[in-house]
């Protein structure tokens, strides 16, 4: 199994407030601020090349960025097909998708890709109004995972698992390779301090499940060897770089922008 990230946005920021503040704002900083991308990830098992998450639509603006802004994606470096083809792939060899989530940063290429199956929770294909015979609405029907209730296996060693809070119908991605396990979140945290901090962002629709979905993500974090593949900061590809296994005792010292 090979991992790939694939790099669209870098030299972004988001501040401290909106990173640790969906739970409230006591002792934040909104001077602190922490490193943003945008990179989605490939896995390729041999005999499936799954993408998770397609990226920001290739004509969305460059974002406007002032003292007040929350988070910035920061510039983009290549449009999603461009990153991929420098990965070694074509549009035509993606056979799956899976996507963590209906947000538009993650969905934005689906459009690129129509032979491919895309695997999504039943509720996000509701919400996005997507039909058709590539379409599979995944009911979770596989049962529990580890530490998590609800899950459903894509191929061997990779699976889709129910993970409500920043959307009713969010997933994670964890796929298995050579005893560790690498979890594709999408925004269950946007910056990995947020992760070892135990801080929710301020962007959800259900905050309890949120909170219960951080805590299970930490709880299984704790019991397997884990590299976190973020979506939102340049940690994830470097943990996916480097095939970092996080330690929650001990985080890393910060990068600052």
């Amino acid at each position: 199994m090979e991992i790939k990230a694939i790099k669209t946005y870098e030299n972004g920021f988001m501040k401290q407030t909106f990173a640790f503040g969906g739970e409230g704002m006591e002792d934040l900083d909104e001077s602190v601020k922490y490193r943003s991308s945008i990179q989605n990830y490939l896995i390729d098992t041999g005999d499936e090349v799954i993408l998770v998450d397609t990226d920001m639509p290739s004509e969305a603006p460059q974002m406007e960025v002032d003292e007040n802004t929350p988070l910035s994606m920061g510039e983009r470096i290549s449009d999603y097909l461009t990153a991929l083809n420098k990965l070694g792939y074509e549009a035509e060899d993606i056979t799956k998708i899976l996507i963590t989530h209906k947000h538009a940063d993650h969905t934005g290429e689906l459009r690129q890709f129509p032979n491919a199956k895309v695997y999504l929770s039943k509720t996000e294909a509701e919400e996005m109004g997507l039909t058709g015979d590539n379409i599979v609405p995944v009911e979770f029907k596989d049962g529990s995972y580890h530490n998590f209730e609800k899950s459903e296996k894509i191929v061997d060693g990779v699976y889709l698992i129910e993970a409500v809070g920043h959307t009713t119908g969010n997933s994670i991605v964890i796929a298995e390779d050579e005893e560790m396990f690498y979890m594709f979140h999408g925004d269950v945290t946007y910056t990995d301090e947020a992760l070892y901090e135990n801080k929710l962002s301020i962007v959800f629709e259900d905050v309890a499940k949120a909170r219960e979905t951080l805590d299970n993500v930490r709880e299984f974090i704790k019991n397997n060897p884990t590299v976190y593949l973020s979506t939102h900061t340049p940690l994830g590809h470097e943990n996916l770089e480097n095939k970092k296994v996080i330690d929650l005792e001990n985080p890393p010292e910060s990068i600052y922008p």
